[in-house]
């Protein structure tokens, strides 16, 4: 295993700002809109709700097999450092490129898009307007994250309190106050839409692993990312199927399927003309903590390259602000990315296009399991996953199932996405050559 470099980062995180950065990062925009997908492809209440318990679970499989790799890698970079020590430097060239050059800034122009479609609902916004409105809140929320990184780390952890008590309310009130028929076996449901209905929960749980992108922040990192990744995913798992107990309990399941704010709906019926306003601040919140999040976790890929020297401008990349303790640069860098990707509206295509690979570099790092145990056999392991090697097994067959299907309903974005991945190469043989 290559050496571990001196890290400029400040290692001040706790096993508390580990769960907060996986549960507001996973926690978007997603809980409150996606039940409508996932209830109409699943046919029935019982099947929805079984989406999403089977989707959980698949997610707490890959969860499970990670956090074994994670413990015993500890270093800032996540899955960019487990592919390099796994498959060599270039796999995992490719995959920090998409990440640093598309989805992470990708995801930062969607969910700020978000926030201003959000924030219509109380002031009214041209698209323009919306746009200019998202660019000053993504250099707002960087900003927050170049003053300070224990501010960033800070407010993650009051955000995702806050996101999670709008919710906590609706679970409460909805399964005591609902009184729709909630779960029936009746069904129209096929095989294929249970699996289609799995798929859109699979896509909501996303997005837990960035938790190890920021390892070497961690006092404990080979105890809390573990901790964090488990924890953080099953408190998901509970919020995601207590709250779609609630709607359902709430609203008619025909409403449900309906529905493009199911959410909202329900909580109008609790709360009357105020529930629209009450969750529209509920999804503000939400999204704010993912940004953050996004923020957090993302500008440590281009940094963790920077300091293997394998992207151009790694001098500048590879700084840290003495003061803040965050890697300024990098923070720059995709907060322009983005800012581009909004102007374009091409934020949602991009990420779209390279969601195929993202998963294929995902399926790697479960099947990396294996080699990891044959490759480092005598490295020293806090944390080991559990009834190995089932539980891998289970993870591998779920990041399949969405690979395949994410190329058969989008070949021609699966294929795109493949092509921008390779476009890395000619820039890692570059960064090679220059370090010669």
């Amino acid at each position: 295993m290559n050496k571990t470099k001196d890290e400029k980062l400040e290692k001040n995180l706790g096993l508390f700002n580990a769960i907060t950065i996986v549960i507001g990062v996973v926690i978007g925009s997603g809980i409150f809109f996606k039940p409508t997908i996932v209830f109409k492809n699943g046919g029935s209440p019982t099947l929805g709700i079984g989406a999403w318990i089977v989707g959980g679970l698949i997610t707490m499989a890959s969860g499970l097999t990670i956090a074994e790799i994670a413990a015993a890698i500890p270093k800032t970079g996540g899955i960019f450092v487990y592919l390099k020590e796994l498959y060599g430097e270039r796999i995992a060239f490719l995959f920090g490129w998409v990440q640093t050059v598309i989805y992470i800034p990708g995801a930062l122009a969607a969910l700020v898009i978000v926030l201003t479609t959000q924030i219509t609902v109380f002031i009214p916004l041209t698209i323009p307007e919306q746009r200019i409105v998202a660019i000053v809140l993504l250099i707002f929320m960087a900003t927050m994250n170049v003053i300070s990184s224990n501010l960033a780390k800070n407010i993650q952890g009051i955000v995702t309190i806050a996101k999670l008590l709008p919710i906590v309310i609706i679970v409460i009130l909805g399964l005591i106050k609902g009184q729709t028929q909630g779960l029936t076996m009746e069904t129209s449901a096929t095989v294929s839409g249970f699996g289609t209905a799995i798929l859109g929960t699979l896509w909501a749980y996303d997005g837990w692993v960035n938790v190890a992108n920021m390892a070497g922040e961690f006092k404990r990192p080979e105890k809390d990312i573990p901790k964090s990744i488990i924890l953080g995913i099953l408190i998901t798992i509970i919020v995601y199927v207590a709250f779609n107990l609630a709607i359902i309990k709430i609203l008619p399941f025909e409403h449900v399927i309906n529905s493009t704010t199911p959410a909202s709906d329900a909580a109008t019926i609790l709360f009357g003309n105020f529930g629209s306003k009450f969750i529209a601040i509920g999804i503000l919140i939400s999204i704010i903590g993912a940004i953050n999040g996004y923020m957090l976790t993302g500008t440590r890929i281009p940094y963790a390259m920077a300091q293997d020297n394998l992207l151009p401008g790694s001098k500048y990349l590879a700084k840290v602000n003495k003061k803040s303790a965050a890697p300024i640069y990098c923070s720059i860098l995709e907060v322009i990315l983005a800012i581009l990707y909004i102007i374009s509206g091409s934020f949602d295509m991009l990420t779209n296009l390279i969601m195929f690979v993202a998963w294929i570099f995902f399926l790697m790092t479960i099947i990396g399991i294996f080699i990891f145990r044959r490759k480092f056999k005598d490295i020293e392991k806090g944390y080991t996953v559990p009834l190995y090697p089932i539980i891998p097994i289970l993870g591998i067959l779920g990041a399949l199932y969405i690979i395949v299907s994410t190329f058969i309903s989008n070949t021609n974005y699966a294929i795109s996405g493949v092509v921008i991945t390779l476009l890395g190469l000619p820039i890692y043989g570059y960064s090679k050559r220059k370090n010669r």
